[in-house]
């Protein structure tokens, strides 16, 4: 399941970096990942649909915009259907 997480501030300002289960873009490539974890001072990434991870230093993740979110909710879906 892809479920939506916000990228919160800390204290001071700082970005958080998001919780497992939250739909984020890569700021380098663009892609859109879920979080599936944190290793080090890396954001482990996924694609939405499946595929290997990916690590992403927490300052290149970001929200994605709500055509990112609705394109990669199609792609899970149309994969479920065998698409």
């Amino acid at each position: 399941m892809v479920t939506m997480t916000a990228l919160t501030p800390d204290a001071d300002g700082h970005t958080v970096s998001p919780d497992a289960g939250a739909l984020v873009v890569d700021r380098r490539s663009g892609k859109v990942g879920v979080v599936m974890g944190h290793v080090g001072t890396y954001v482990q990434l996924r694609p939405p649909h499946g595929g290997l991870e990916w690590d992403v230093p927490p300052e290149d993740v970001r929200l994605p915009t709500p055509t990112e979110e609705l394109s990669a909710k199609v792609a899970v879906a149309n994969r479920r259907w065998g698409r």
